[in-house]
């Protein structure tokens, strides 16, 4: 039997492992943003993460706010939270919620500081930077392949991605989950004409149906809209790069999923209550397809693109993977791992594979991404409706 690689991270309360250890500055209130930017911005290593939308977020779109602001505010790879708010009792609901989780947080509003924003900056750096001093001393551990949380994305695709990228993340995706690790994939509208192919991998008749009715949705949502889907891409990047349906991108993608049973099908920042392969019914937009995988639980994201993608998750670091021989030599200071050989022949994928779980347990160890060096990371959380 082969041994299972492991990778250092860091032992959190509930049992989770951190691949990174970061001091969380999350503003729940637009009226608190840029208070909170200048914090993280003179705080060593602090990340912002800042919902625009507070007040007449109600239902199912408060709901989801709620959950995704939950979600990342617990995440394993966050080892403290300060949350600052303009809303003092939704703060200290939210606070107790956080740490009845598990997880260190401080809180401070601008109520409680006279509405001064000025005073709420020099306090919360106080308290974001006591946070920082103590998370600097804990050490990193040997974890387990089967703590690996992976979110699976794929922006501006072209034919590399489906014939080589995504198929090469299948490969090591089947690999973690056999593991006793998790992945999940997004992007409903790129389910659209494989939902066969998708449902006869259901764990379950419940599960099958719940992918069909995922798909069914998004697609009346669309012609809704006013949208033909048949025949279609949903983006010109797709169009140009050598793409010419919606179905065909369609194939390509779902392919990061690898081959093994889909467990479930998650809602937006919906944690999965076992591990295994998940799919999650949710925008197709990158940026907010991504957040929402992270804010369910995900430490870490592949995200292969055709022509090139700059955008990365600020929690999870973000491996960029490209098949495209071209884009690999252009995009040498954004693209993380190099495929290119599985399009050019030159390389069996199970090698290649091999080759990239290697790289997802050496950033995972901590290994930088070209992501965070260049500080392109953002977490977008998804609207459903208008304010009130």
């Amino acid at each position: 039997m082969t041994e299972q690689p492991t990778f250092d991270g860091y032992a959190r309360p509930n049992g989770a492992a951190g691949v990174r250890n970061d001091v969380l500055v999350l503003s729940p209130t637009g009226l608190t943003a840029p208070t909170a930017r200048r914090i993280a911005n003179n705080v060593a290593g602090a990340k912002l993460v800042s919902m625009p939308y507070a007040s007449g977020v109600v239902g199912d779109d408060g709901a989801l706010r709620r959950r995704t602001l939950k979600g990342l505010a617990t995440h394993p790879n966050v080892g403290g939270v300060l949350l600052i708010s303009a809303n003092e009792p939704e703060m200290e609901a939210m606070a107790a919620e956080i740490s009845g989780a598990g997880q260190r947080v401080e809180a401070i509003s601008l109520d409680s500081c006279g509405q001064d924003a000025l005073r709420l900056t020099h306090e919360g750096m106080r308290l974001a930077g006591h946070l920082t001093k103590d998370l600097s001393r804990q050490k990193r551990e040997p974890q387990p392949l089967s703590e690996l949380f992976l979110a699976l994305e794929c922006g501006r695709s072209d034919p590399s991605s489906g014939i080589a990228a995504n198929p090469l993340v299948g490969a090591v995706v089947d690999r973690v989950v056999d593991a006793g690790g998790s992945a999940v994939f997004g992007e409903t509208m790129e389910w659209y004409g494989t939902e066969e192919a998708l449902s006869a991998r259901a764990a379950d008749d419940g599960v099958a149906e719940d992918i069909r009715n995922a798909i069914a949705r998004r697609e009346q949502a669309a012609e809704a809209a006013g949208m033909d889907l048949i025949g279609n891409n949903p983006g010109p990047t797709n169009i140009a790069a050598g793409l010419t349906t919606l179905e065909e991108k369609s194939l390509g993608s779902v392919a990061k999923g690898g081959s093994r049973t889909i467990q479930g099908v998650l809602g937006i920042a919906e944690a999965p209550a076992r591990p295994g392969l998940y799919a999650m019914d949710g925008p197709w937009y990158a940026p907010e397809s991504l957040t929402g995988m992270v804010a369910a639980g995900a430490q870490l994201a592949l995200f292969t693109t055709g022509p090139g993608n700059s955008f990365t998750s600020h929690l999870a670091p973000t491996i960029k993977l490209s098949a495209n021989v071209e884009t690999v030599q252009r995009l040498g200071e954004l693209v993380d791992f190099d495929a290119s050989a599985l399009t050019a022949g030159h390389a069996a994928l199970d090698d290649v594979a091999s080759d990239l779980l290697d790289k997802i347990v050496a950033v995972a160890s901590g290994e930088a991404t070209w992501g965070e060096i260049w500080n392109e990371g953002e977490e977008v959380i998804s609207r459903l409706g208008a304010s009130l």
